[in-house]
């Protein structure tokens, strides 16, 4: 799409916009990510998990909330792609995935609460 095509030219080229916004599916992604993150208990949690990793007894204790409802965010944010986990025996330990868009979430979050990383 040029610019041309639009009702009014206000001088500026629009086509990088323009190609951008075809990519609806990459929107829609983002839109996803930000969906999961709506709920600040689930924000609270993953910040817990871009700083160690932990089993859902642990992570429950420092919530305050009962296991199944831990587990029920963990799921959420595993679909996601936010969190990975590891199983070592019985036990379940998640963290934040490695990923270009947990860190830069993680990152976001303490900017918007001025909060800094332990040991930092």
């Amino acid at each position: 799409m040029s610019h041309t095509h639009l009702p009014h030219d206000h001088g500026h080229d629009l086509e990088h916009i323009a190609s951008a916004l075809a990519k609806v599916e990459d929107f829609q992604t983002v839109s996803e990510l930000f969906r999961q993150l709506s709920d600040s208990t689930r924000i609270r949690i993953f910040w817990i998990l871009c700083h160690c990793e932990e089993c859902v007894m642990n992570i429950s204790a420092l919530m305050d909330m009962s296991s199944p409802a831990v587990s029920h965010h963990l799921k959420l944010l595993k679909s996601a792609g936010l969190i990975v986990s590891r199983r070592d025996g019985k036990e379940v330990y998640y963290t934040a995935a490695e990923t270009a868009e947990a860190q830069k979430l993680h990152e976001m979050i303490e900017t918007f609460i001025e909060i800094t990383c332990p040991g930092n």
